[in-house]
């Protein structure tokens, strides 16, 4: 993977433990003509863009800016974060501690929309007939989650709740697939994640939901982008949002149709993808003030824990544009 010369050497130790290695394969054969035509697009399984890929309605959006799009799917925000750094995709999506994470490792992108997540979309899992009851019975088991991912967060406040440090837990770091393999071995006592691998979970391992965000501050989730692609194609950047904030209002309305669209594409069983779609309040917005706030509040309780190596400013990272904010506010 080609990572920008000035990064090259001090972001390969700090993004270690956080992030995995993206493929090469989205850069081959991007030539300078063509990454002037092609939007390329980091994705998960679980959020509006895997809708706007379903429904086809983002390539008709773009066509008239003269854009296609490539579609590169990602396992979590980290690994998704990297290539963005790595100028292998434009824009992409995540929840609120990976880029927490990234900033804290020098990531160049910029947060340029918001989504609400879901206080019940993700969740640290035991298995049925574990024996613990309560986050403070968590204290010593083992914990399997992704580095920097929301679940990190959630188990980070959850532990704080029930009076517990995070070092009264063994972390267990370890991608989703990873992590569930763990988790049905026994290797780990509890899992914290994400919808739709905590759907999946519940569907099919029967695991039973320790705590999720019900009680716990929740943080948004947010799209990035580079810095350079926002700046100057912020025509492009509004378009994508706005088709984003449609999309919302029509899966809130529609989420069995929404399971029965993602399902075939995911390789999920729809009762689940409509398990997770049905905890998520969509509505795309642009990041404002008050979100900044939010999720200053997200980075300052990763620094305070000694998860991220310096305390950061998250507004140093916000691209705002007054007519893209209207423009979604009229929405």
């Amino acid at each position: 993977m080609a990572r920008h010369p000035r990064h090259s050497l001090h972001l390969a130790a700090a993004l270690l433990a956080a992030f995995t290695t993206f493929s090469a394969a989205a850069q081959s054969g991007n030539t300078n003509s063509e990454a002037a035509k092609v939007l390329r697009i980091g994705y998960q399984k679980s959020g509006l863009l895997a809708v706007l890929k379903a429904q086809g309605s983002l390539d008709d959006k773009l066509k008239p800016l003269g854009y296609s799009i490539k579609w590169f799917e990602f396992p979590a925000g980290p690994q998704l974060l990297e290539a963005l750094n790595a100028n292998s995709i434009d824009f992409g999506y995540t929840g609120a501690p990976p880029a927490v994470f990234a900033q804290a490792a020098g990531v160049r992108f910029v947060y340029v929309g918001a989504e609400p997540s879901g206080r019940h979309a993700e969740a640290i899992l035991v298995k049925g007939d574990s024996a613990l009851r309560n986050v403070a019975d968590l204290k010593g088991k083992r914990v399997a989650l992704q580095k920097g991912s929301s679940a990190n967060y959630l188990l980070l406040e959850a532990l704080k709740k029930a009076g517990l440090r995070y070092e009264d837990v063994n972390a267990v770091y370890l991608p989703p697939a990873d992590a569930r393999a763990a988790f049905e071995s026994g290797s780990v006592d509890a899992w914290a994640i994400w919808d739709p691998y905590y759907a999946s979970a519940q569907h099919a391992l029967k695991a039973r939901t320790l705590v999720d965000y019900a009680e716990l501050n929740n943080p948004w989730n947010f799209y990035e982008a580079t810095p350079d692609f926002a700046q100057q194609h912020p025509d492009v950047i509004g378009a994508i949002l706005g088709q984003l904030r449609t999309a919302g209002v029509w899966v809130n309305e529609h989420p069995a149709e929404t399971a029965a669209l993602l399902g075939p594409k995911v390789g999920l069983d729809q009762k689940v993808v409509e398990t997770w779609v049905r905890r998520y309040p969509y509505g795309t917005t642009a990041v404002t003030d008050e979100i900044v706030r939010s999720q200053q509040i997200v980075a300052d309780a990763f620094y305070g824990a000694h998860l991220i190596p310096q305390k950061i400013t998250v507004k140093d990272s916000v691209w705002q544009n007054r007519e893209v904010a209207s423009a979604l506010a009229a929405k």
